[in-house]
């Protein structure tokens, strides 16, 4: 698994492409929140919108 990924660990350990650690929890906890709302829906691209559009800003 290291091996498949290892281009994207790789670019997060330069220094300039550093993410806080709390946005990317934030984030997790959001996407696992719509997978357990959209439990029995199949459709991975459905998915997709609903964690596009939960970080969509207010209108």
């Amino acid at each position: 698994m290291i091996d498949r990924h290892w281009d994207g660990i790789a670019a997060y350990c330069n220094p300039r492409n550093k993410v806080s650690l709390g946005f990317v929890e934030g984030l997790n906890n959001k996407i696992r929140v719509i997978q357990r709302r959209a439990y029995g829906l199949h459709d991975e691209e459905y998915l997709k919108l609903k964690v596009l559009t939960c970080m969509l800003p207010e209108l």
